[in-house]
């Protein structure tokens, strides 16, 4: 059992996601405009193009086509940093919100769907099991970076 727990851990995301992908097609949206989107509502407006790329763990350069692609769609809108001319900060506009509240809707009855059977003891339980292997694993990985620098 504690073998296939990590394949398990690592299949959930992707199932998530793919669930969720099923859902929102009707919106018009692939994957990476509505983590985009959700990524930037949850952070808030106007976040710097980098700290964006960084929150969704993609490369800044791989965002910038997501974006150009919803600033098409009339939903985000990229503005030049007042202290750096070169940085840009995204902001989402009106016709993005309508939008967002159906993202978020949908991924509430998802969540509710997926948790079915599970009690609020359970999800507080699962949620510090998660965070104590998610402290080992950053934990190791520090442990790992600082042997190979010495």
């Amino acid at each position: 059992m504690a073998s296939s727990i990590g394949f398990r851990i690592a299949r959930l995301p992707h199932l998530w996601r793919s669930i969720l992908d099923r859902r929102l097609a009707p919106l018009g949206l692939t994957q990476t405009r509505w983590v985009t989107l959700y990524h930037l509502w949850r952070l808030g407006d106007g976040q710097p193009q980098c700290d964006l790329a960084r929150a969704i763990g993609v490369e800044a350069p791989s965002l910038v086509r997501t974006l150009s692609q919803l600033e098409e769609q009339g939903l985000v809108e990229r503005r030049a940093c007042d202290s750096d001319r070169r940085s840009k900060r995204i902001y989402l506009t009106a016709a993005a919100m309508p939008l967002l509240e159906q993202i978020d809707s949908v991924a509430k009855e998802a969540r509710k769907e997926m948790f079915e059977g599970l009690s609020e003891a359970d999800l507080d339980q699962l949620g510090e099991w998660l965070e104590r292997i998610e402290k080992n694993g950053l934990a190791i990985q520090a442990r790992d970076l600082q042997e190979a620098v010495s």
